[in-house]
């Protein structure tokens, strides 16, 4: 895949073709290419229902990948340094959005996590996760290169601070991947096991303490492990789909789960792509994740700086765990939670958001001359 760039090309386009991963790169884009197909195969029902022209969402969509791209290729041209200077400034507007969404946010099934802005619904979280796995990332490093530097002190305060807001919209979910970001850079920092069995137990006993605290938790929690106790109309559905589908699909246009699930295109389209494609799509949409991550954390363990390693980590953490979710969420593995399927699910905070993610993520895997130091 050379695109007629000669390896003695010093522009940008050129410098940053020979240096990024463009096997990652590839797989991002057949994601996005099966998310807009997705997309354009689950929604129209979804739109009809709601009073909206059919291809309401597909438009919508198409729109908001060029600027998603755009993010995507500006953030992997960013040095180390810049990808550094960029995560404060989005963390910083990140947190003030989640702050803003107590008291302007639209409130969505018993949830305030949307700010309406004109021609946009933003949802803060979504920025803030990305910015905090770099800037925590940031500080751990610190923290070993410096000896007088509080860097696990500040990442944690932050942490905690993110926590809270998080509870307080609630979005229990949110609050759960940001506890496995930080969790996994903490241990890769070094982090004394001692305290990783410490804050292993505090994690299982915040999970438990939310089942009891949180009324739309502990219902989720029950009809996942008995699902008479509540309505589960929609993972009903999503299993048939699955069933229906079998090994090829029905066919493009041809499922029928879209026409009863309300988010069939956006936190259930792995549905709709296992009913009309069938398994053997999604086979290759997990496949994809799973290259992506692994890729990655390939690519990084040859990078000597330990900023890199842990932000890498923490980035692809988050991508993985996000996909995880959704897909197991739609296969009634774990309790249902409305996470989108990164660059498949319909949403454009989330786009804009894992472009963001993964561009930097494309950034600090990217092969540097002088890699072995923080630049």
């Amino acid at each position: 895949m050379s695109i007629g760039v000669a390896r003695t090309d010093t522009s940008i386009l050129g410098r940053w073709w020979w240096t990024v991963d463009r096997w990652s790169l590839a797989a991002i884009g057949l994601l996005i290419g099966f998310g807009a197909i997705l997309i354009a195969a689950a929604s129209p029902p979804v739109a009809e229902r709601l009073g909206l022209d059919e291809f309401h969402f597909v438009r919508r969509h198409l729109v908001m990948l060029v600027p998603a791209l755009a993010v995507l290729f500006g953030c992997s041209l960013l040095s180390p340094a810049a990808v550094r200077r960029v995560s404060a400034l989005v963390l910083v507007a990140g947190i003030a959005g989640l702050v803003a969404t107590l008291v302007v946010g639209i409130e969505i099934k018993g949830a305030t996590r949307w700010i309406h802005l004109p021609g946009l619904s933003l949802q803060p979280s979504e920025f803030v996760k990305p910015a905090f796995a770099v800037i925590a990332a940031w500080m751990f490093a610190q923290q070993k290169t410096r000896d007088d530097y509080p860097g696990y002190l500040i990442a944690t305060a932050l942490f905690l601070a993110i926590l809270a807001l998080l509870l307080m919209q609630p979005d229990m979910g949110m609050a759960v991947v940001m506890t496995a970001i930080w969790g996994v850079q903490f241990f890769l920092a070094g982090l004394p096991m001692v305290l990783v069995v410490g804050l292993a137990t505090a994690a299982i006993g915040g999970m438990i303490g939310s089942y009891f605290l949180f009324d739309h938790v502990a219902s989720r929690i029950d009809r996942f492990l008995d699902p008479s106790t509540g309505d589960s109309y929609q993972i009903d559905r999503s299993l048939e789909a699955f069933t229906n589908g079998g090994l090829w699909g029905t066919g493009p246009g041809e499922g029928t789960v879209k026409l009863h699930i309300p988010d069939a295109h956006a936190d259930f389209i792995f549905a709709v792509a296992g009913e009309e494609f069938g398994l053997l799509l999604c086979l290759l949409l997990v496949a994809l994740f799973a290259f992506i991550v692994l890729r990655g954390f390939v690519r990084v363990t040859a990078d000597g700086s330990l900023f890199v390693l842990l932000a890498a980590a923490g980035l692809l953490a988050l991508f993985g765990i996000q996909a995880l979710v959704n897909m197991g969420s739609t296969l009634h593995l774990i309790p249902t939670k409305g996470m989108t399927l990164p660059f498949v699910s319909y949403g454009g905070s989330s786009l804009l958001a894992l472009a963001y993610g993964m561009g930097m993520m494309l950034a600090l895997t990217r092969r540097r001359p002088s890699a072995g130091g923080v630049s």
